[in-house]
């Protein structure tokens, strides 16, 4: 674990990491008393050292090394380092990583951080992308058009909410008969693919009453949004492709709009009708109609359909390995609130009586955060704080956030590096849901217009509840196989085994 070189407290409350340096005060200085210390690290040569840096993070540490090892090095886990993807693509890859609990908050604080076209971190893609706009997700908050923006993705998340549980109870049904018939068929059964289909189907079917298979984009939604993400997210993944040729291909230069123009179009076709309603509400907010459908189309695709594609072989992976035991627990607190509270439904009233199901939604959701970086630049100059340091950052300065680090900080989680089914369950569980902080905020606080906390955030709990709920309600436990993709983890299941009652 990167920050196990630091003497744990797990018990140890986490100070306010940020304070503005006073207006008249011509030194930078920490209001808590803790040490002010240089930040460390450097960018190297130009050109070569964000190159290098590159090739580390890609292929030759990985990821979790690049900055475990960089942690070790410079006994901190605020350091200055260079991110991907570099020259040619990001005009600076210079940031200063927060890699602790302590830290990471400052990248929520829209007062101290600006947020703008930061969504993908030191480069923005092209917004041919996004039909011209620059959407929802790289505006900052002081920006004119976030606050109407947001709040009308809020009405879409509320106009047809009550269709969520059972637009959600139909969909999954299907899949898991589906892979139900491939078990049986083959010994294994692919949930990605299987998860791709249902997750699009479920988003059209309970936000827009439109089944997208009898419309003219008919089954091709999930490959063209995926697509469609890669060439914008295409300079920060990895494929699986020789090392040189990959990064030449994908880390070196954009990859062309023209590549995914036709495809989009398709999508954003699809959206003009399915949402109209919605778009009838954006215009009375004074948002035209053809900005609010590349929004809801980003929001749609991008943000709900990636993050469930993402998130929901992750929870699999982390149940699969969580063992029968854990099996147990959860089919037996579900089937129970089902029967009981729910008189035999799956409802909102029968899924709050589910701690347990909640608890491993969030450990989750902290062991594998679907957007694991996050990024903000300072508006002045401040003192950043970790566990046991000040450092100065001055204004225009880039921060960079890598949340599994913050997330298994062991100065706030026991067992950081564990997947603990009950972790969030009680007193003390509620209590750490401060810092699950997977949506660009604390899990405690909530999304407004006047944040970058996901619009959709209580919306990602519930259906990443819900597929827990489906699970074992149909099945006593299951096993699997997990591999890795350009977008997640790779998930098999090699046995379901069904519940008799």
């Amino acid at each position: 674990m990167a920050l196990a070189t630091l003497s744990a407290h797990p018990h140890r409350p986490i100070k306010a990491s940020i304070s503005e340096r006073a207006a008249t005060s011509p030194a930078f200085s920490s209001p808590s008393h803790l040490p002010m210390r240089k930040i460390p690290g450097d960018y190297g040569l130009p050109l070569i050292g964000p190159i290098q840096d590159r090739f580390s993070y890609f292929y030759t540490q990985g990821r979790d090394d690049f900055f475990r090892s960089r942690v070790k090095l410079h006994k901190s886990t605020v350091f200055r380092v260079n991110v991907p993807p570099g020259p040619f693509i990001a005009p600076d890859p210079r940031v200063i990583a927060l890699l602790d609990a302590a830290s990471f908050p400052v990248l929520f604080d829209t007062s101290l951080v600006e947020k703008r076209d930061l969504f993908t971190g030191t480069f923005a893609p092209s917004p041919a992308l996004t039909g011209g706009y620059r959407v929802l997700s790289y505006l900052d908050p002081a920006e004119p058009l976030h606050a109407p923006l947001k709040k009308l993705l809020f009405f879409l998340l509320s106009s047809r909410r009550q269709a969520v549980i059972p637009e959600f109870r139909r969909t999954f049904t299907a899949l898991f008969d589906s892979l139900d018939a491939a078990l049986a068929a083959d010994g294994k059964a692919d949930f990605g693919g299987a998860n791709d289909r249902a997750c699009f189907d479920f988003l059209c079917r309970a936000f827009f009453d439109r089944d997208p298979a009898q419309t003219p984009l008919g089954l091709d939604g999930p490959k063209l949004i995926v697509k469609w993400v890669l060439v914008q997210l295409g300079p920060l993944l990895t494929v699986g492709l020789p090392s040189f040729i990959e990064d030449l291909l994908l880390h070196s230069f954009r990859l062309p709009p023209a590549l995914v123009k036709k495809d989009y179009d398709r999508l954003a076709e699809f959206f003009k009708e399915a949402a109209a309603p919605v778009l009838d509400e954006a215009e009375s907010m004074g948002i035209s109609r053809d900005e609010a459908v590349h929004n809801i189309l980003f929001a749609t695709c991008f943000n709900g359909f990636g993050g469930m594609k993402i998130l929901f072989p992750g929870i699999l992976k982390w149940l699969g390995r969580a063992g029968g035991t854990v099996h147990g627990r959860l089919a037996e607190e579900v089937r129970e609130a089902v029967a009981g509270i729910g008189g035999g439904e799956v409802t909102m009233r029968a899924i709050e009586a589910m701690p347990l199901v909640k608890s491993v939604v969030y450990e989750a959701l902290r062991m594998e955060p679907p957007v694991p970086l996050q990024y903000g630049r300072a508006k002045r100059d401040m003192v950043v704080e970790s566990h046991d340091a000040a450092y100065e950052v001055r204004a225009g300065e880039l921060l960079f956030g890598y949340q599994p680090f913050a997330t298994k900080d062991p100065r706030v989680f026991e067992r950081a590096e564990e997947f603990v089914a009950d972790r969030f369950v009680g007193e003390r569980g509620e209590e750490l849901l401060k810092y699950v902080v997977w949506s660009n905020g604390p899990e405690t606080e909530a999304a407004t217009m006047g944040n970058k906390q996901c619009a959709g955030k209580d919306f990602v709990v519930l259906v990443a509840r819900l597929l827990v709920v489906e699970l074992f309600l149909r099945y006593d436990s299951l096993d699997i196989e997990v591999g890795t993709s350009a977008l997640g983890s790779s998930v098999k299941l090699t046995s379901l085994k069904r519940a008799t009652f």
